[in-house]
């Protein structure tokens, strides 16, 4: 790699969805080498350890724009709690002010810092590709499963018990024929009363189970909106503890507007990578 070490970066966490972030408009990390880059630096115990890596990069559209990619290299459109994560270096390192938008896939992404640092919300780009009444077998039995696009794909299936084998149901829903090639994200949601739900939430490109994820959040606030009648703003717990809060306007159809994603975004450490943590 022609990576030139040592890169400065910071380790941060949205309600324990964990993310190595670089400023990378110098561009010390060739977009070529991005990928493989990634999948080195957020291997846990070998090296930094993340759910994925953020780059921030120069744009003429925005305050800036990122490059995001999961543990396993793969890119991904969006990331709710990687935008406020991001949301929060940028304002930390004088990239952009208290308010800004920065460039993704999915869209242009407007943030903005609340109160104290830690708190940020993010207005996301509008949901779309809203798919209901779908059949799903898991271990022998039918599920009913609902699907929306939040800026990544992401399939919501309500359940009464948190006893839920989140890998083995979520893998098997992120490679079911009806949501293929791209896949999805899986969402296991319960209601806890108070307008408020719990999210479990396996992750397409991480594979497994996260303690936290801003836009399967997101997917399964519209979705207990639609099917279980909870008002905005709705509260979302996530596997870690933390909880987010969902702000939207439902419309008819029915669908989503004016999606707001408010939650923590947390420095863990600063650090520098040295050509040993891709060995």
């Amino acid at each position: 790699m022609t990576v030139q070490f040592p890169v400065a970066f910071e380790k941060m966490s949205g309600t324990g969805n964990d993310f190595i972030i670089i400023d990378n408009r110098a561009g010390l990390i060739p977009h070529e080498e991005q990928a493989q880059f990634a999948v080195k630096v957020c291997r846990r115990k070998f090296s930094a350890g993340a759910d994925g890596l953020i780059l921030i990069e120069n744009t003429e559209t925005a305050d800036f724009k990122w490059q995001f990619y999961n543990a396993d290299g793969s890119v991904a459109e969006m990331c709710g709690n990687g935008s406020r994560c991001a949301a929060r270096f940028a304002f930390q390192h004088g990239i952009a002010g208290r308010t800004m938008k920065f460039e993704t896939i999915a869209g242009i992404i407007e943030a903005e810092i609340i109160g104290s640092e830690e708190e940020v919300r993010i207005l996301l780009t509008e949901p779309l590709d809203y798919r209901f009444n779908l059949e799903i077998n898991l271990d022998g039995e039918s599920h009913e499963v609902s699907f929306v696009n939040t800026g990544v794909p992401h399939a919501v299936i309500f359940v009464d018990t948190n006893d839920v084998p989140v890998k083995k149901w979520g893998r098997k829903i992120r490679y079911h024929e009806l949501f293929q090639p791209a896949g999805t994200n899986a969402n296991f949601v319960r209601l806890l009363g108070d307008n408020t739900i719990l999210s479990r939430t396996y992750e397409r490109g991480v594979e497994d189970e996260t303690m936290a994820c801003g836009t399967g959040a997101v997917a399964s606030a519209i979705m207990a909106s639609i099917h279980k009648g909870l008002v905005s703003p709705v509260e979302v717990q996530t596997s870690g503890g933390d909880r987010l809060t969902i702000h939207f306007d439902m419309k008819s159809g029915p669908e989503a507007q004016k999606v707001y994603l408010q939650g923590p975004a947390r420095i863990i450490y600063s650090g520098n990578l040295t050509a040993e943590s891709l060995l």
